[in-house]
């Protein structure tokens, strides 16, 4: 019997989920490179078990960092002695979740009592994806849903596809949520997607662009994240797949393609938040969108959406230097970024991923650019630190009405200028 309690108790245990009270969120501004370098070392330091949501890269980004309560006392000092000013966002990151979920709850009833959708509202993976179902239902003659492959848990990932017909048609791809803890992002999908069904046939420009070219979206492009950041761990951002030889699991899938692999940027620790695995494509959820991309050969432009710090990117990540296209991609970026501001007032950077932000190898968008796929971009979303990624459900649409704007943008520019 003694043996039974105990492995009940051992079950519970492994199904527990993770709670943050008292971790808080801080920011820190660097003011010299000396401090840059003190906050780098930081990164290295696994007993504190800090999570960096945004890296320490240049004096002129801010550095957000979640500090475990059993590290607060410890981290602070470090800062005071070394005289590097910071200031608390995040007072009690679990009070924040408590009222996610909450919310989240009362959603779901809600959605139950009505059988409706609340584009406002976070979901679990299972009701995005019969939600997809339903979409598709509703618009058979423009959406289909295809399954391009299974996850490392063997979840199944889905694709819409917008299309009037044709074969191989140009085409532009859409990815959200390959991070899974940037939730706004996957929530960003599924509302755009639910956009570009509703308008065709209403909007005259969305409509002469599905008349010529197909748009394809993977609103869960790390599904098993995804699912874990419902049941288990909501700041978990890779994979879930073994790595062996070690007891940390999971790859950040957008440091595991095959454009600079390795290099800096990412990590060779398998515990990192940014290890790049054991090879480029290690990870299925990448290889099945590589094995699409390759396939189908005439896609025009590759998006990756992610979140957060409000910026529009174009490659490289890997290096530094201008790619060919740099002028072009440049200014529709920033024309597509002038029709976002237009709606809320929401500022926006513009730039290449090494010049804006950090070099980073592996990235998904350098790959694409190197397939041939001029028009590849990343936008990261909202909010600039306020939140983070837990960004409040009430900002979901307000988010995705204002990205749509910059999306339509880029994709009308694309249909214009076909190559």
């Amino acid at each position: 019997m003694r043996g039974l309690w105990l492995l009940l108790v051992l079950v519970a245990a492994a199904k527990a989920e993770r709670v943050f009270t008292g971790d808080q969120v801080i920011r820190v501004n660097a003011q010299s490179e000396e401090q840059i370098q003190l906050l780098q070392a930081l990164e290295t330091q696994e007993e504190w078990e800090l999570d960096f949501w945004l890296d320490p890269v240049s004096t002129e980004l801010p550095v957000d960092i979640r500090v475990p309560r059993s590290s607060l006392s410890a981290v602070t000092e470090y800062l005071r002695v070394h005289s590097i000013p910071y200031s608390v966002l995040i007072n009690n990151l679990q009070e924040l979740l408590d009222e996610e979920k909450a919310e989240m709850q009362m959603n779901q009833m809600r959605e139950r009592s009505t059988r409706s959708f609340n584009f406002g509202a976070y979901h679990r993976l299972e009701t995005i994806y019969s939600w997809m179902d339903t979409l598709v239902a509703q618009h058979p003659n423009l959406v289909t849903k295809e399954e391009i492959g299974r996850s490392y848990e063997n979840r199944p990932m889905y694709v819409l596809k917008f299309s009037t017909g044709g074969v191989k048609r140009p085409a532009i791809w859409i990815d959200t949520g390959i991070h899974s803890r940037e939730w706004v992002s996957q929530a960003t999908g599924v509302w755009t997607a639910n956009k570009i069904a509703t308008d065709y046939g209403t909007d005259a420009s969305l409509t002469s662009l599905l008349n010529t070219m197909d748009i394809y979206m993977l609103i869960l492009a790390n599904p098993d994240g995804y699912a874990y950041t419902h049941s288990n761990d909501r700041m978990w951002r890779k994979t879930r797949s073994r790595n062996s030889g070690s007891r940390c699991r999971g790859v950040d899938p957008n440091r595991n393609w095959d454009a600079g692999f390795g290099g800096p940027g990412a990590s060779k620790n398998p515990c990192s938040d940014s290890y790049h695995g054991p090879s480029a494509h290690s990870e299925i959820e990448v290889k099945n969108v590589v094995n699409l991309i390759r396939s189908h050969g005439n896609f025009k432009s590759f998006i990756s959406v992610h979140a957060y710090s409000q910026l529009l990117m174009y490659p490289y990540g890997y290096s530094c230097r201008n790619v060919p296209h740099q002028p072009e991609l440049d200014s529709v970026g920033r024309a597509a970024v002038q029709k976002l501001t237009s709606l809320y007032g929401t500022r926006y950077k513009v730039g290449s991923i090494c010049n804006i932000i950090y070099q980073a190898s592996g990235g998904s968008i350098d790959w694409s650019y190197n397939m041939g796929i001029k028009y590849s971009y990343a936008f990261e979303l909202r909010d600039t630190g306020r939140y983070g990624f837990i960004l409040p459900a009430n900002q979901i649409i307000p988010t995705a009405s204002e990205t749509w704007l910059a999306l339509k943008h880029i994709m009308e520019y694309v249909r214009d200028h076909p190559y």
